[in-house]
């Protein structure tokens, strides 16, 4: 596989004598994916945010229902601020820096779950800091994604950008072993630690910063800066707006399934994000599982999805991510439904019996299957869309237009929960999401990963 930075093709200009990528970058790079984990896999999706909606802070649907506007709330900033972020850093040459500082800024923020204990009056704070954490989380992510042209060519951007879902998959595994091990499963756990005053769950919040801080550092000093455009990094704040309206006008009328393809990819992305926000609370609280319970689901969850992950980045290289897209959101789509409908009571159906428990592993795992490659095939979709030198304003306008509808579905998760007075219903909202998001990709044209990779060979 190489790893030439050499781009030819069509949205992407050639540069000239490119710097070839050295596999210690790719590795950094994914390395940054493998600590993240830490920070979606401990803090949003299996631990703190089924610690923050256990009983201990109060009614389980109201507790559900907040951390669903916090992290709406969240989204809202993140569309309004990520573009000019991503085109600033961009423009400035700054793309690391940015990248740094934002990483920073979010390990602070887990730290401080710390402080968060198991009460009513500490709800608020508990997701104030997650849904902030998220903000400055996805201004990271907007950099390092942009830095996904810089380690990787046509040919092989499904593959890195697989690599990169699979190491952070992997990285959960680990991550969420270690918590089980020393700090959930154990009545003393390392340190002398135990759950009283929720010490347990506020010492992984520790855990998770220092774990994501230590393998986001060799992504700060591996990969290069881009080159500064110092005519755009001269602009003040409202200038840069004012031209990416117009870089969005241009775009619309000279390559318009890119503005389709993020639109698009701004819902389906919100919903594959519920999978695993909301997947260990329904866990939790629709089919009665202990914490333990939920993390060593989350240990097998992450394994299928980091397979999931590798195979779809093979596909997406060789039939285009369009297809791994499409594949990936029927199958979500079909085991998100079938956890609706089958719920958690026992099952006898012609001829075969199986527990609440058993559908969850079932389905649950098929959800964990198919949301690694939409993730990735989306990143490289965009990827091989992007004009050189622009990738973070791109990246940015990626996840401006995810959070201009972020607020889809964990407001119709939590719609749903009233609606039909129950947790489980909440997972209609999310699969409805998933539905739109497909019927609104599929007239999207595909960028045409082979005839892309054919011309990265020559």
């Amino acid at each position: 596989m190489s790893l030439s930075t050499e781009n030819t093709s069509p949205g992407r200009p050639a540069t000239s004598a490119p710097a070839p990528a050295r596999w210690k970058q790719v590795a950094a790079w994914a390395a940054w994916d493998w600590g993240s984990a830490s920070f979606n896999a401990v803090m949003t999706t299996f631990v703190f945010t089924v610690y923050l909606t256990s009983e201990q802070f109060g009614d389980k649907d109201h507790n559900s229902a907040v951390l669903g506007a916090g992290l709406a709330i969240a989204g809202v900033a993140v569309a309004v601020l990520a573009p000019v972020t991503g085109q600033r850093s961009d423009a400035g040459g700054r793309r690391r820096k940015w990248l740094t500082v934002n990483t920073l800024l979010t390990c602070a923020l887990v730290a401080a779950c710390w402080f968060v204990f198991p009460s009513p009056d500490y709800l608020i704070l508990g997701v104030a800091l997650i849904a902030a954490a998220n903000l400055f989380f996805e201004f990271a992510g907007v950099n390092y994604n942009a830095m996904l042209s810089q380690i990787s060519t046509r040919a092989t951007v499904g593959k890195i950008s697989g690599l990169g879902w699979a190491m952070g998959y992997v990285g959960g595994i680990a991550a969420l072993a270690l918590v089980l091990v020393g700090f959930v499963q154990p009545d003393v756990g390392w340190f002398g630690v135990t759950s009283e005053d929720g010490l347990n769950i506020r010492a992984v919040a520790l855990f998770s910063a220092v774990w994501f801080l230590l393998f986001a550092l060799p992504l700060m000093f591996a990969v290069p800066e881009v080159p500064r455009q110092d005519a755009v990094a001269r602009l003040g704040i409202l200038a840069s707006y004012k031209l990416l309206f117009h870089r969005i006008k241009v775009l619309f009328r000279t390559d318009p399934h890119t503005i389709y393809f993020l639109l698009a990819s701004a819902v389906f992305r919100d919903g594959l994000a519920a999978v695993f926000t909301f997947g260990g609370v329904i866990a939790a609280g629709t089919f009665g599982w202990e914490l333990s319970e939920v993390i060593m689901f989350a240990i097998f969850g992450n394994v299928v999805a980091a397979v999931g992950s590798v195979i779809g980045g093979f596909l997406d290289d060789r039939s285009g991510p369009k297809a791994v897209i499409v594949g990936s959101l029927i199958g979500l789509i079909l085991a998100g439904t079938a956890v609706v409908v089958l719920g958690p009571k026992d099952q006898d159906l012609l001829g075969l019996q199986w527990t609440g428990d058993t559908t969850f592993w079932i389905f649950g795992l098929m959800l964990c299957l198919f949301v690694g490659p939409a993730q990735s095939a989306s990143r490289a979709f965009l990827a091989r869309l992007a004009t050189e030198g622009k990738e973070g304003e791109l990246f940015g306008l990626y996840a401006t237009t995810g959070r201009a509808v972020s607020f889809l579905a964990p407001t119709l998760f939590s719609a749903c929960i009233l609606i039909f007075g129950s947790q489980r219903y909440g997972i209609i909202g999310i699969m409805a999401v998933l539905l739109v998001g497909l019927l609104v990709l599929l007239p999207v044209r595909s960028p045409g990963a082979r005839k892309a990779a054919a011309a990265d060979k020559e």
